[in-house]
C-alpha cells in the first residue's frame, strides 16, 4: 500500500550579501536627517577667523549640526542648519565678516556686549530669514546699511551703544514687522525717519492713536545731532561762546579802527584848512620884507 507523498514547502533564504545590498539601497534613497550645508561651513569658518572663537573646533565646521543638536558654543540648530548665533559678552574682538551672510538659514544673530569694531557689513541683507539682529554695546563705526531693509522678517534691530554715524536710513521704516528698534548712544545725525517715528493711521487704528510714536525717544537718545519727532525739533545753528566772544572782539576792534580813521581824517582836514590862507597871506609870504 503506497503512502501519500509529502510535499515540503521550502522558504528561500537570501544570502547575507544580498540583504546588505538591499538595505544599503533602501537607505540611499532616504534623505540624510542632518545634511550639512557647505555655506554654513564657510560662514562659521570666517566667523572663527575674524573673531578668534577659542571654543570652536574647525573639525565641527563641516557638520556643525546633528539634526537639532549643535556641536558649537552659541550655535542653535534646526534640521541640520545653523538657526541661531548667540555669542554675547565673550570679549570678542575684530570685525564682523561679510561671509556671515552664508548662514542663509540664520534667524537670530546676537553679537552684543563684545569689542567688535569696523562697519556693519551690507552683506547681512542676504540673510533673508533674519528676524533678530543685536549688535549692541560694541565699537562698531560707519553708517547703518540701508540694505538691511531687504531683511523683510526683521522684528528686532538693536544697535545701541556703538559709534555709528550718519543718518538713519529711511528704508528701515519700511520694515513692517519691526517691533523693537534701538540706535541710542551713537553718533548719528539728521532727522529721525518719519516711518520710524510715527505709526500710520492704519497701523495705529486711526484717529489720535494713529499719531502715537512707533518708537519712543529712548530709541534715539544720546545722538546729539539727531532730531525730529519723537526727539526735539532741529535746533538753530547756535553760536558757541568762543564764536560770540570772537564776534564781539572783532566788532569792537572794527569800531576802534573806524573811529581812529575818522579822527585822522578830521585832523588832516583841519591842518589843510589852517595851512591855506587868503590872497593877502600868499603875497606877504611870497614877497620878502625890505
Amino acid at each position: 500500500m503506497s503512502q501519500p507523498s509529502r510535499h515540503h514547502h521550502h522558504h528561500p533564504h537570501l544570502p547575507p550579501l544580498a540583504v546588505a545590498v538591499a538595505v544599503a539601497a533602501a537607505l540611499a534613497l532616504l534623505p540624510p536627517p542632518s545634511a550639512a550645508d557647505p555655506y554654513d561651513e564657510v560662514c562659521l569658518t570666517s566667523l572663527q577667523q575674524s573673531l578668534s572663537l577659542r571654543n570652536w573646533t574647525r573639525s565641527s565646521f563641516a557638520a556643525p549640526c546633528d539634526g537639532f543638536i549643535s556641536k558649537l558654543q552659541g550655535v542653535t540648530c534646526n534640521n541640520g542648519r545653523v538657526y541661531k548665533l548667540a555669542l554675547p559678552g565673550l570679549s570678542l574682538a575684530g570685525a564682523i565678516p561679510a561671509e556671515l551672510s552664508n548662514c542663509t538659514n540664520l534667524q537670530s544673530l546676537d553679537l552684543s556686549s563684545n569689542a567688535l569694531s569696523g562697519a556693519i557689513p551690507p552683506e547681512l541683507s542676504k540673510l533673508l530669514n533674519l528676524a533678530v539682529l543685536n549688535l549692541s554695546a560694541n565699537a562698531l563705526s560707519g553708517a547703518i546699511p540701508r540694505e538691511l531693509a531687504g531683511c523683510a522678517y526683521l522684528n528686532v534691530i538693536d544697535l545701541h551703544a556703538n559709534q555709528l554715524s550718519g543718518p538713519i536710513p529711511d528704508e528701515l521704516g519700511l520694515l513692517v514687522r519691526l517691533s523693537a528698534f534701538d540706535v541710542s548712544y551713537n553718533r548719528l545725525s539728521g532727522p529721525v525717519p518719519v516711518l520710524l517715528a510715527n505709526r500710520s493711521a492704519g497701523a495705529g487704528g486711526g484717529g489720535a492713536a494713529g499719531a502715537t510714536a512707533r518708537f519712543n525717544a529712548s530709541s534715539f537718545a544720546g545722538n546729539k545731532d539727531l532730531y525730529g519727532f519723537p526727539l526735539p525739533p532741529q535746533r538753530g545753528h547756535g553760536l558757541s561762546v568762543l564764536t560770540i566772544v570772537g564776534i564781539g572782539l572783532g566788532s569792537g576792534l572794527l569800531s576802534l579802527v573806524l573811529s581812529f580813521s575818522a579822527v585822522c581824517i578830521w585832523l588832516r582836514s583841519t591842518d589843510r584848512t589852517a595851512a591855506t590862507p587868503g590872497e593877502d597871506g600868499k603875497i606877504s609870504h611870497s614877497m620878502p620884507a625890505y
